[in-house]
């Protein structure tokens, strides 16, 4: 795991600093929502719940620390570097440890780097084994503080080679892990299949085989577990997936609506941590807060929505966006219970020809890394010590 000097003169330091305008303009639209009826429906069962969205928009308005969060994201001393004529923003963590393991954490949408916070320290720092980690954490092209693209073409490929001259070129190192769920296991994988000679090795808590691609194919000779997965699939398929369908067709009319409105934002991006998530209906059960508002405002702060969501539009028109040749670095996969998209060790390892460890976790659903962190975390140190 060895590096090369970075040319730090491509590194410029980007502390995240919100214009206080900003915050007074949230807060004001915060205080003047009109609110829609309640539809003759239970909360959650036709999206997002009106009560507790009402009620976090007033603990958004009037309780939460936006500096204190900014503050502790500024600690890590961000910053942006040019790839593919795209502004990156990315924070990267040097490890404590002896060798430290070059990490590439990705994560997805709804989220936003606010997914490993509770992560990002602990990998620094050695466990038992002496094992730490150098984390590099950038936010997905459009995402956040981050560039937004000029032009179209930034679909799953195009990121995917962009973080590896991030990794490779820009920071020096001449290999190094990725870890990722939702489009970070979608671009993780595409990284894997693209340059097996840089990724060392390859951690997901969503891997991308099943029934996602070819349900038929996969449903031959289906086991029990494995149908069950598959109704489950159907399942989510008919009353979930609106969200990819709107944004991978028509993301700017959706993206004018929640640009406009906070409360908009938080509906449409709070259902989904509710309905993804092993919450048993208690969305607090898992989530602080803090942390759902914190990645709210990765998307309000920048006025990133529309960009973030046009991940979904592009990556429909990427020609090699779901082509993936068998996946031949190592793999490690957490099967989190409650994913969204569920797949079985036997389909997982006709795709992903060497696979090393394979973890039933015993809770969890979509949003590992902020909902179950103390169950990823020994998952992603024990996956990666079997390739010390």
């Amino acid at each position: 795991m060895s590096t090369t000097t970075p040319n730090n003169a491509q590194l410029r330091h980007a502390p995240i600093a919100v214009p206080e305008s900003v915050l007074d303009d949230l807060r004001t639209r915060l205080h003047a929502i009109r609110w829609p009826e309640q539809l003759p429906r239970e909360p959650w069962t036709d999206g997002a719940s009106l009560d507790y969205i009402r009620e976090l928009c007033a603990y958004w308005a009037d309780e939460y620390d936006w500096r204190a969060n900014e503050a502790w994201f500024n600690s890590f001393e961000p910053f942006l570097v040019e790839v593919d004529g795209l502004d990156l923003h990315v924070w990267k963590v040097a490890g404590t440890g002896v060798h430290p393991v070059p990490l590439l954490l990705l994560h997805g949408w709804p989220g936003s780097v606010t997914e490993f916070r509770h992560i990002l320290e602990p990998l620094t720092t050695p466990d038992e084994n002496g094992l730490s980690f150098d984390v590099v954490m950038p936010s997905l092209p459009g995402y956040g503080f981050g560039g937004k693209p000029a032009e179209s073409g930034w679909g799953v490929t195009r990121s995917a080679e962009a973080f590896n001259t991030l990794m490779t070129e820009k920071l020096g190192y001449a290999s190094y892990g990725v870890q990722g769920g939702d489009w970070g296991a979608v671009i993780g994988a595409k990284l894997a299949s693209l340059h097996p000679e840089t990724v060392l090795g390859l951690h997901t808590n969503m891997p991308l085989f099943g029934w996602l691609f070819d349900p038929e194919a996969f449903s031959v000779d289906a086991t029990d577990a494995e149908k069950a997965m598959i109704e489950r699939g159907n399942i989510f398929a008919a009353n979930e997936r609106g969200y990819s369908m709107t944004q991978g067709t028509k993301p700017m009319s959706l993206a004018i609506g929640q640009t406009d409105s906070p409360a908009g934002l938080a509906a449409w991006i709070i259902e989904k941590f509710q309905s993804w998530s092993d919450c048993g209906g208690d969305i607090e059960s898992v989530f602080s807060r803090n942390d759902l508002i914190t990645n709210l405002m990765f998307y309000w702060a920048p006025d990133s929505v529309a960009s973030a969501a046009a991940l979904y539009y592009e990556a429909r028109r990427d020609p090699d966006g779901t082509s993936y040749p068998p996946i031949t670095v190592p793999t490690g996969v957490a099967a989190f219970p409650r994913e969204i998209y569920p797949a079985s060790r036997r389909w997982v390892e006709s795709r992903y020809s060497d696979l090393r460890q394979w973890t039933e976790m015993p809770r969890g659903g979509h949003f590992a890394a902020l909902e179950q962190s103390g169950l990823l975390l020994p998952d992603i140190r024990s996956f990666f010590g079997l390739l010390r």
